[in-house]
């Protein structure tokens, strides 16, 4: 089966380029289950409802986040309405939400999709490799398409976890830095891993923000009102080719389209 999996969609520009591109990739490359990051698809900063069922109709089966998910207080009760929007699931078991969604592919193949976010430089929360083993655990055996959307600042995190999940999980791809790294490759045991999908939005900016403003905040120390970019965006993505039988990866392709 083939995996789809968006990063990070920045505000209404990549909405607007991942509602161009859907479809036809969808289409273009037999994808069975499409898996995209929306933690900053409402301005930059959080995720609403109505923003949320948007990118559901557009034809994504699954809606990870990380740690902007609570920047729209109105988020907070849908996360319990809406089991395919996940919030990473090493907080506090008492947040609204889940970290683990288990569903069927269009082709009916089974699968589960956990988000974990890490600790370095990050939110002091629960130890991120312990909620994996534990959400490994409790996704049933049959399922054997096991999907990790890891939202982690270091890429020593980052690759540690895909070691750590090596074998045992079908994906392990990174998010949250907005900035796509180089290493895509199937790990041994069939385990497809890469440090930082990159970001799905604005690229003339500073990881998507208008540069103006980020280049004066860091000149000046000055608090500054952020806003999202302008101009040039592209889709930022990952395919992944997986045996649905043994749940291993036999490939990872980066993709990386323009706005037209």
């Amino acid at each position: 089966m083939r995996i789809l999996f968006i990063g990070d969609i920045f505000a209404s520009p990549g909405r607007r380029i991942v509602a161009e591109n859907l479809q036809p990739l969808i289409s273009e490359y037999g994808i069975d289950l499409a898996i995209a990051n929306v933690e900053n698809s409402a301005g930059g900063f959080g995720v609403t409802p109505n923003i949320a069922q948007e990118l559901l109709s557009l034809g994504l089966d699954v809606l990870t986040t990380g740690n902007h998910v609570r920047d729209k207080r109105e988020i907070y009760d849908y996360l319990d309405r809406e089991p395919r929007l996940l919030r990473p699931g090493n907080y506090a078991a008492s947040l609204p939400g889940t970290g683990v969604y288990v569903g069927k592919a269009r082709n009916g193949a089974p699968y589960a999709v956990m988000n974990l976010q890490g600790r370095v430089h990050m939110s002091a929360i629960e130890c991120p490799f312990v909620k994996a083993d534990e959400a490994l655990a409790a996704v049933p055996p049959e399922v054997k398409i096991r999907f990790l959307d890891f939202h982690a600042e270091a890429t020593s995190e980052k690759v540690a976890m895909g070691w750590h999940l090596a074998g045992r999980a079908t994906a392990v791809i990174g998010t949250h830095t907005h900035i796509a790294t180089a290493d895509a490759r199937v790990l041994p045991g069939g385990t497809a891993y890469l440090t930082d999908c990159g970001m799905t939005g604005p690229y003339d900016s500073v990881i998507g923000v208008e540069k103006d403003t980020v280049l004066k905040k860091f000149v000046t120390q000055l608090p500054m009102r952020f806003e999202a970019a302008k101009g040039m965006v592209e889709l930022r993505a990952v395919i992944v080719d997986a045996d649905e039988a043994s749940g291993q990866a036999t490939a990872i392709t980066p993709l990386c389209i323009p706005s037209a």
